[in-house]
């Protein structure tokens, strides 16, 4: 069996911290890795403290699970945190720089999340294309940060 290259490692860590995710639309999961280790995992779902989204914490995913809302409506209602900043969140709260970092997603993040990549300092992105968003890679790709799409 041949040894995954590093980048196969941690991206199927990613897939792993996947797993962990728990949105009635879509799972995302994501590891920050710098030296080769990883500093902090991020999946998508509520904030600690409030009922899983599949559980019914959150009403916007709810009303949108039963059709009631077309995507992109009510975003601004919705408690959910993405993956890319659970991980920030993570790294922060465990008091570990975030610089010159390189994320893993399972998805490529939206614009919202870009930003916050780029002002945390994450130097390279690694992510599979699958969220409608894609203004997040150019966003990206403007700042300066290394995109991959794998």
């Amino acid at each position: 069996m041949k040894k995954p290259s590093w980048d196969e490692y941690f991206m199927e860590l990613a897939i792993v911290v996947k797993r962990r995710a728990d949105c009635l639309r879509r799972e995302v999961g994501c590891i920050l890795v710098k030296d080769e280790r990883i500093i902090a995992t991020g999946y998508n779902g509520t904030p600690h403290g409030i009922v899983d989204c599949s559980q019914g914490g959150c009403d916007r995913c709810q009303k949108r699970h039963r059709g009631e809302l077309e995507s992109g409506q009510q975003e601004e209602s919705c408690v959910c945190i993405h993956a890319e900043q659970n991980v920030i969140i993570q790294a922060a709260y465990l008091g570990l720089s975030t610089k010159d970092s390189t994320l893993f997603s399972t998805t490529n993040p939206c614009s919202s999340c870009a930003k916050m990549l780029i002002n945390a300092g994450i130097k390279r992105v690694v992510c599979r294309m699958e969220h409608h968003d894609k203004a997040g890679i150019e966003l990206l790709k403007k700042a300066g940060v290394k995109v991959e799409i794998k």
